[in-house]
């Protein structure tokens, strides 16, 4: 691999790191939740997407420039894009706690963003392994693992989004809680895409 090439990897890897340190700051606000800090926690999380957003410039930055590329350009933009996206579903997850004035968590919540947090771990591991994927023997298992816990979401969404409708509570409230549910929906499809992207990646390339 040529020394130029590292940057892309490498961009990667800090992409899902930071991927995973929203998650953990998900679950910290979600287990230790103070609705009268919500402004500090929309600003914490908006300073992990903003680096995040800062990571996926950097990309575009570098592939308007190249001459060549490790693999094909339109692949490491849309993998980049993919990256970014799982941190920025987890910023409007946060984002709606906020909007909808959520003064109690819903227990759901907290196994939703763990999961995530799984999900994070596990994008981390496939970012460590991508750069020699042509050797890898890890790579595929990670991708099912990825896969198994988007189906435990799936699951979790139907159950959660039925509790919502089969318990008696304020309308706003389980309005709010479906639209929240909707966004840790759609936060689990961007980890998926993540490692259904590598998959096709890897698919093209060997």
């Amino acid at each position: 691999m040529a020394k130029g090439d590292k940057f892309y990897f490498d961009n990667f890897s800090q992409c899902t790191a930071l991927s995973k340190k929203a998650a953990d700051y998900l679950v910290n606000c979600l287990e230790n939740y103070n609705p009268d800090k919500i402004e500090c926690m929309l600003e914490e999380i908006h300073e992990i997407e903003h680096s995040a957003d800062a990571k996926r410039h950097e990309m575009g930055d570098a592939l308007a420039k190249a001459f060549v590329t490790p693999l094909d350009r339109e692949d490491l933009d849309l993998l980049s894009h993919n990256l970014d996206n799982v941190t920025d579903k987890i910023e409007d997850i946060v984002q709606k706690l906020y909007i909808n004035n959520i003064t109690s968590i819903n227990p759901s919540a907290i196994v939703f963003a763990k999961n995530i947090v799984k999900s994070c771990e596990l994008l981390c591991a496939l970012m460590d392994e991508f750069e020699n994927f042509k050797k890898s023997q890890k790579i595929q298992a990670l991708i099912i693992k990825l896969n198994d816990i988007e189906e435990d979401c799936d699951k979790l969404y139907l159950t959660s989004m039925r509790a919502l409708m089969k318990s008696p509570q304020d309308v706003l409230e389980t309005l709010s809680w479906r639209e929240i549910f909707d966004c840790f929906e759609a936060c689990s499809d961007a980890c998926e895409n993540v490692s259904e992207c590598i998959g096709s990646v890897i698919m093209k390339n060997t």
